[in-house]
């Protein structure tokens, strides 16, 4: 790796607030907040909806937050929660699609035939023999429920930044966590009954 040449600028430690205004003046400003933020969102989405989606759908998050900057809230020192409620609208236009994404994953991963004893151990606590499970539990969650648990989960969003990201109190983020875990629980059942 190169070091960056002496005369090029030193990273931004301006607030994101400060970029976005400053992008109002100077669009060229808005690629910090691009820059900070690109790779979180495309991992969000890519989460969401896979990865054929996720390219698209986060250079659309971030045009929507370019062409909507001037009605970005200064006060909000972070521009975090605003991408991610921008990409959480993206993903709820592409929700039929997630459901059945879900769906089809929930049908397609049956569990795989183990010869020995070490390598069942090792599949009891493997995440791919919840995969089926999990997938349906997500396909049955109400939007809401399932936009504040993958915001929680995936993006690892503060409940404020949640209830920022979806325009909700902070106590609805917890009510929707609450119950979003709560019907997985049920649908997912213990880890043992998935072998």
């Amino acid at each position: 790796m190169t070091a960056p040449p002496k005369d090029a600028a030193p990273p931004s430690k301006d607030t994101d607030a400060q970029v976005v205004e400053a992008s109002r003046r100077h669009p060229d400003r808005f690629g910090a907040v691009f820059d900070r933020y690109f790779a979180d969102i495309h991992r969000y989405v890519h989460l969401r909806l896979g990865e054929t989606a996720a390219d698209d759908l986060t250079a659309e998050t971030f045009l929507r937050a370019f062409r909507d900057r001037e009605r970005f809230d200064l006060t909000r020192l972070s521009a975090r929660p605003w991408l991610y409620g921008i990409a959480s609208n993206l993903v709820a236009e592409h929700r039929r699609g997630e459901a059945r994404r879900y769906r089809a994953l929930a049908r397609s991963s049956a569990a795989t035939e183990i010869a020995g004893h070490d390598e069942r151990v090792v599949q009891r606590v493997s995440a791919a023999v919840m995969r089926p499970r999990l997938a349906a539990g997500l396909a049955r969650l109400s939007a809401g429920d399932r936009d504040v648990l993958l915001l929680v989960a995936c993006a690892q969003l503060s409940y404020e930044e949640v209830a920022e990201a979806l325009g909700i109190p902070r106590g609805t983020v917890g009510s929707r966590l609450n119950r979003a875990r709560k019907k997985l629980r049920t649908i997912i059942g213990p880890a043992e009954e998935a072998l």
